[in-house]
């Protein structure tokens, strides 16, 4: 009997119909590309948008670091580094690790201390009479048209309308008009990785009405089809589930018709829309836990980028010396004692955010970024010496499984190993350098597959 007793007509149509769909899939699915996505989001009122605002913000940031932890060891007791102490015995990897971390978030405060910048007409700025929003308007995009002429932007920027609401929605449009038309007057452009950002969506229409606003927008002022893109913020439990049951995100991403390039979850909006009193509201809480899951099931693998929540604790300290005067040193302590702790717990919600898949966040005031960087920063860096040990093993191995250590690998941990190094490149935590000593090539972690690597070395060796 012959091995093949399928017809070759019946299978080569099966193979068309499978052709399709895993076409259909990789392009909806194209995995973790190695472009850069910016560590936080700094949101910021507009009446308070400046001239060099970024810079502004940079100089307090580093003020804040001197002023609260000038060193190492005290930045590492600060945040609470795992096992770090500060200590005479203490290990030397936490020490190493301690001061790469602190090198490296001082050199980023001088270098590119905001990576995305809001300009917000939303909650950071409030309701006002209409005549005022359209000055704050004019006035933002006069200041960021300032910036693109002295290439003082960070990398990231954009402006955050008003919600899409019966309430607010022609405010929101107005502004945006007005905020675009004055950017393109005075600058002729707008920015690279410009983005809008649409808080509180409720459904895929008010999605696609901005789409389509941005496409008569951008026709109107010359710019580029499909230039300006949209951050959905998750928001409201109708963001994450419809009437019938339904998983709203996807339908939220097909309505923006190619733009949305990001969502993000707003925690304490999402946790109240719940009906959780507001004592209970927590970055950690479990509901917001639940809409990060959910986000992520939606959107992993997409090209759409996800980014969480806010720490609503200020590190702010309580007492300030008035003119010609100095603190007590009781009140020294106290300021110290304060934004160290708000320092820990927005450390420990950047952490809880990235050991769930999230590598971006918002930052609401200056002295909240140099922790920013230090987890992000500590919680690549804890992990490189046993990730690029495992790479290296399951690299060198190939396809099959090994054991590194006391874990066990398979493929899809390969995967994860190489969604780590990208993610951390990515974001700025790690060099191209630290990925490349696992004996991966950047050419190879380009293709995004720990597959596609593993078949690429296997063609090398058989030929």
């Amino acid at each position: 009997m012959s091995d093949e007793i399928l017809e070759e007509a019946a299978l080569n149509d099966l193979m068309s119909e499978l052709r399709a769909a895993n076409d259909a899939f990789n392009a909806r699915y194209p995995g973790l590309a190695l472009t850069r996505q910016p560590v936080h989001t700094v949101y910021g009122g507009a009446n308070l948008y400046k001239p060099g605002a970024a810079l502004k913000l940079a100089d307090l940031a580093m003020k804040h670091l001197d002023d609260y932890a000038e060193n190492a060891t005290k930045f590492a007791v600060a945040l609470g580094f795992s096992g770090y102490d500060g200590g005479v015995d203490q290990p030397a990897s936490d020490q190493e690790i301690a001061e790469k971390v602190f090198t490296r978030v001082t050199a980023k405060l001088e270098t590119e201390a905001i990576e995305d910048h809001r300009v917000d007409f939303e909650d950071g700025y409030g309701a006002r009479v209409d005549a005022e929003e359209d000055g704050h308007a004019v006035n933002a995009a006069l200041a960021m048209a300032d910036g693109i002429r002295s290439e003082s932007l960070p990398p990231f920027v954009g402006i955050r309308i008003k919600a899409l609401t019966e309430e607010s929605k022609r405010r929101a449009i107005r502004t945006l008009q007005l905020f675009l038309s004055t950017l393109i007057d005075h600058a002729g452009q707008i920015p690279e990785n410009f983005v809008v950002t649409l808080p509180k969506v409720t459904s895929p229409t008010q999605a696609s009405v901005l789409a389509t606003c941005l496409d008569m927008v951008e026709k109107r002022l010359g710019i580029a089809s499909g230039s300006i893109r949209i951050e959905i913020m998750i928001e409201t439990i109708q963001s994450i589930f419809g009437p019938s049951g339904e998983l709203t995100i996807p339908a939220l991403i097909d309505a923006g018709d190619g733009r949305i390039s990001a969502a993000i979850l707003g925690t304490y909006d999402y946790t109240a829309t719940c009906n959780i009193a507001s004592t209970y509201q927590d970055h950690r809480h479990p509901a917001a836990d639940f809409a990060r899951q959910m986000m992520q099931v939606s959107l992993t693998g997409t090209e759409v980028s996800l980014s969480d929540g806010i720490t609503n604790l200020m590190p702010i300290p309580p007492h300030r010396a008035a003119r010609g005067s100095e603190l007590t040193v009781e009140q020294r302590l106290e300021n110290i004692e304060v934004v160290h702790h708000a320092w820990r717990v927005h450390f420990d919600n950047i952490m809880h955010s990235l050991k769930l898949g999230l590598y971006q966040g918002w930052d609401l005031n200056p002295a909240q970024i140099p922790v920013r960087y230090a987890a992000v920063y500590y919680f690549f860096l804890t992990g490189l010496a046993e990730s690029t040990t495992r790479l290296t093993t399951f690299i060198d191995k190939a396809a099959q499984a090994t054991l590194s250590g006391n874990t066990f690998d398979d493929a899809a941990t390969g995967q994860g190993l190489v969604n780590y190094f990208i993610n951390g490149i990515n974001c700025g935590a790690l060099t191209m350098a630290e990925a490349t000593a696992t004996g991966i090539t950047a050419d190879e972690l380009k293709t995004r597959s720990f597959l596609k690597i593993v078949q690429n070395r296997i063609e090398r060796q058989t030929t």
